[in-house]
């Protein structure tokens, strides 16, 4: 029997599907709204990184078995689109049924299909790869799975069903050499996932089972009973082996985490593997783990680990991986010290985890703001949204909310609580999920409207970390009224222009097209667009949409022709991409702009720059705004000087030698920038419009 519990997620997920279905023509019914909406869970938690959604499904005949998928996705485990993996999304999907059991055939039978759909790919469809249209959904991801065959090592296949499923044991298997790894997401895996003590999917390392044996290790406890730590030393090809089969999922979600990843220093790690691999041990600081559990033999021996996280020494392990991959480095003589500590409360893991990261010896540097300011900015942004009423769209509607989901699954929790079902009904009309949003689509948005598409492109997680690294490093102010308005605005450019390019149905690359489209609608406008005309509306006028069709049209044909052989989306993650999109000449109509705040009203406006606050800002803070601006302000700026009189002939020239400037690829120093953007203000003040 499935309990109410069951029952009310099951019900909140067709809610979600239907909000998601709805307007949007590109989705083919609720199967593909239901894909979309688990996958962007997933992402969240790091499970996944992008996918394109392309239904195909074709039955079993003539000798040729039936095949299904639903979204697929070719993701490298390296910077430089090495160590490719392909991910196969096969959906099982039931509107109103309210989590019914799913017997253990249909799930056999749904990643036997997605089986043997990688299989024909691996073939190229038998020879007959040249017969399948290149409009169908499914041809991208033949072609591409086809021509990297040789390089691909793992599949992952991931089967989504909002059932609760009986027990299942797919074994893993190989498929003309590819290693193929079985997912099961169903509605009891996604009740712990948005449940709020489990922070991801439990890792769990079979040394024995899965890898060949255990390793010999020395525990000690710590007299208090709050943890045990064991330390080891594991085999460089363990190792290599473990990061093989669960990639960056092994690296705990906090910046230290990240930082390591994409460390200077994992050149050198490479160096010494390839150079002196004995040395390795003496020279390397090892790495730091975490475990819910381990099993250890009576003789001493590692067996088991359960959610075992790497919170420090990821860059060890990548760069060990990595170096076996693509540099077919000999590490058979490498040892690697690891040592495991198990917090045995529960309720202490959250502090101790990153704390032990913290603390741990490194080469990169990290404060202790980066761990805990993060928390402030979201913490003030989910308040936000609890107070901010959106303009009604007429007189006799109610008003909503955007609903910031700081915590995973609060939107839901948060209507339960409401109590009766017709509260939670008024609840839902007031904060509606079509108006929800999350840490991850915030640095979406910011990063897409600041012109980084290329990092938007990273998937869910690495975009929001980075954007982090930025707000960090810049010490960005808290979030205000003004701010929170201005992303609520930039929510509906994203959500809208998601619905304008699938409606023109180009093939696929939907998050990579809206990316570049909004970067470049940005530079164009200098990020000066009518952002609170859009929030006072809550839509998009029609000139701006039209505007999104022409730019989209451009963005997938420039990322398409451009990509030269390789992989679209990770061609589209490179910043020369977006280099050589962003100055492309693009027809659109006129826009409304927002008029630049100058700095002496900025403070009774309660945005822009207070008066005299540049002084005091940093050159990433000055710089960042001359970088919003278009290179053709600065000549705009001069030439209106000219014709009104308002600047002087050496005003003028500045202008123009500013530019120049900028075209060299040379940055201004601060007080250019802060002087620069003085007389700019200035002129605003006067009528200019960037």
């Amino acid at each position: 029997m499935i309990d109410m519990e069951l029952k009310e997620l099951a019900k909140h997920l067709d809610d979600e599907v239907r909000a998601r279905c709805a307007g949007d023509q590109d989705l083919e019914g609720p199967e593909d709204g239901f894909t979309e909406v688990m996958l962007e869970y997933l992402a969240r938690d790091g499970h996944v990184d992008t996918w394109e959604v392309g239904h195909a499904k074709k039955p079993g005949r003539r000798g040729a078995p039936a095949f299904k998928i639903n979204a697929w996705h070719i993701h490298s485990q390296g910077e430089d689109d090495s160590a490719p993996m392909v991910d196969l999304f096969v959906t099982l999907y039931e509107p109103d049924t309210e989590g019914e059991l799913i017997p253990k055939a249909r799930i056999a039978e749904h990643f036997q299909w997605a089986r043997n759909f990688l299989e024909a790919s691996l073939t190229g469809f038998g020879g007959r790869m040249h017969e399948m249209e290149e409009s169908a959904p499914p041809y991208e991801s033949v072609q591409t799975i086809y021509r990297r065959r040789a390089e691909l090592e793992t599949a992952r296949i991931f089967l989504l069903t909002n059932g609760v499923a009986k027990q299942s044991e797919e074994v893993n298997c190989l498929i003309h050499g590819v290693k193929v790894k079985h997912f099961l997401w169903d509605l009891e895996k996604m009740r712990r996932l948005l449940g709020s003590g489990q922070e991801r999917e439990t890792i769990v390392i079979d040394l024995e089972g899965d890898y060949g044996g255990g390793v010999p290790c020395i525990s000690r406890d710590d007299g208090t009973g709050e943890y045990t730590a064991y330390l080891s030393f594991f085999p460089a090809t363990l190792l290599a082996r473990i990061y093989g089969d669960y990639g960056p999922r092994l690296l705990e979600k906090n910046v230290r985490s990240y930082l390591q990843a994409r460390g200077k220093v994992n050149k050198g790690i490479q160096t010494t593997l390839r150079e002196a691999p004995q040395r390795f041990l003496a020279y390397n600081n090892g790495i730091s783990a975490t475990a819910e559990t381990v099993e250890v033999s009576k003789d001493g021996t590692l067996r088991l680990l359960r959610d075992f996280q790497i919170v420090n020494g990821g860059q060890t392990t990548a760069s060990i991986y990595h170096a076996v991959r693509k540099e077919k480095a000999d590490i058979s003589k490498v040892s690697v010290q690891v040592k495991v500590t198990v917090v045995h409360r529960e309720e202490q893991v959250a502090e101790f985890v990153p704390l032990i990261s913290l603390y741990a010896n490194s080469q990169n540097k990290v404060n202790t703001a980066d761990f805990s300011a993060n928390d402030v900015f979201h913490q003030k942004l989910e308040s936000l949204s609890r107070t901010i009423w959106a303009p009604a769209p007429d007189g006799m509607s109610r008003g909503t909310r955007w609903y910031y989901e700081r915590a995973r699954g609060s939107h839901l929790d948060d209507k339960a609580r409401a109590g009766t079902p017709a509260r939670q009904k008024n609840w839902l009309a007031e904060h509606p999920l079509a108006q929800k949003f999350t840490k991850t689509d915030v640095a979406k948005y910011e990063h897409a409207w600041d012109q980084l598409p290329h990092t938007v492109g990273k998937g869910a997680e690495k975009n929001f970390v980075e954007w982090t690294l930025r707000r960090t490093k810049t010490k960005a102010e808290l979030p205000d009224q003004v701010f929170f308005r201005r992303l609520a605005a930039k929510a509906i450019l994203w959500r809208r222009a998601e619905k304008i390019v699938t409606g023109l149905k180009q093939g696929g690359y939907r998050a990579n097209v809206v990316a570049y489209s909004l970067a470049w609608l940005s530079r164009q406008t200098s990020g000066n667009l009518d952002l609170q005309g859009i929030w006072e509306t809550q839509k998009l006028p029609e000139n701006v949409e039209e505007a999104l069709r022409g730019i989209a049209i451009e963005a997938f044909a420039y990322l398409t022709e451009t990509a030269g052989g390789r992989n679209v989306t990770e061609w589209s993650k490179r910043e020369e991409c977006w280099d050589g999109f962003k100055s492309r000449k693009i027809e659109v109509p006129e826009l409304a702009r927002e008029r630049r705040k100058p700095a002496a009203s900025a403070e009774a406006n309660g945005s822009g720059t207070k008066p005299g606050a540049r002084e005091k800002m940093s050159w990433q803070m000055l710089f960042g705004e001359i970088q919003k601006l278009r290179k053709g302000t600065w000549d705009d700026l001069a030439s209106w000087g000219k014709e009104t009189g308002n600047l002087e002939p050496w005003q003028q020239t500045l202008c123009l030698n500013f530019r120049a400037k900028l075209d060299r690829g040379k940055n201004p120093k601060t007080p250019e920038c802060g002087a620069m953007l003085d007389m700019l203000d200035a002129a605003c003040e006067k009528g200019f419009q960037p």
